[in-house]
């Protein structure tokens, strides 16, 4: 079986620690692969960058279907950024599972405890969280999304400072807001989870593992993409600019 995790965003330092963290949870005879597409923003912290970064993340679906050796094809993908940016589109483009962290994390957190919080990064972020939670019908399951107010990328250049900001915040929601667990809602917090269950005394669920043991329970269940409706192959179509090189792929014939 193999797993390749996407980081939408371009820091390679992340990248190796949402790699890392897949490798370090995954069940012997997984193999775990880790990338991040050629240009984007170097971290996502609100719409724009999403919507810059999931045109990237589809491609990085696009060309690993493509040059993936028959013999070892990738089995599922995970778009390991807590916003899931561009996740429907990649599950347009690839019969195989895609799973978006965040989503993982909301039905993990729900077999564990009736009611979780959300530690994100920035302030800003907290409505994209809450949208999700929206559009996957978790929203009556999470009392508050939080935000510890980190930069994404002082999970890398700051680590300490950020862990200590995560942990305080999550000690916080579980004092005040009556929870059984936290979801982190960073791709980048992937190797933090026993350090702040340790801390703060409660379940710590986060996307990047969660999404590696539930891809691995779709591929043991053969259980693939639907590609029919709105997730069948896009139309092969002529694009223009700086999308001609997408003109009249047919996704269908991997």
């Amino acid at each position: 079986m193999r797993i390749h995790l996407i980081n939408p965003n371009t820091t390679s330092g992340m990248t190796a620690t949402i790699g890392e963290a897949g490798k370090a949870i995954a069940a012997n005879g997984t193999t775990i692969t880790a990338s991040q597409p050629a240009s984007g923003p170097v971290s996502i912290e609100g719409h724009f960058d999403e919507a810059i970064s999931a045109v990237g993340v589809v491609e990085e679906v696009m060309r690993l279907d493509r040059e993936a050796p028959s013999e070892a094809p990738v089995d599922a993908y995970i778009i390991a950024c807590f916003g899931d940016p561009g996740l429907l589109a990649a599950r347009e483009a690839t019969r195989a599972p895609v799973i978006g962290i965040a989503e993982a994390a909301f039905h993990m957190a729900t077999l564990i405890a009736t009611r979780f919080s959300v530690v994100t990064t920035l302030g800003r972020t907290v409505i994209i969280a809450e949208h999700l939670l929206d559009q996957y019908g978790f929203r009556h399951h999470c009392r508050r999304v939080r935000a510890a107010e980190i930069p994404v990328l002082d999970l890398e250049e700051d680590s300490d400072s950020a862990l200590t900001k995560i942990i305080e915040e999550s000690r916080r929601a579980r004092d005040e807001d009556g929870v059984g667990a936290i979801v982190l809602g960073c791709g980048g917090m992937a190797n933090l989870t026993e350090t702040i269950s340790r801390e703060v005394g409660l379940p710590v669920v986060e996307g990047v593992t969660a999404a590696v043991k539930l891809a691995e329970a779709l591929v043991g269940l053969k259980l693939a993409t639907c590609k029919v409706g709105d997730l069948a192959f896009p139309r092969p179509k002529a694009f223009t600019g700086d999308f001609a090189h997408l003109s009249g792929r047919d996704l269908s014939q991997r």
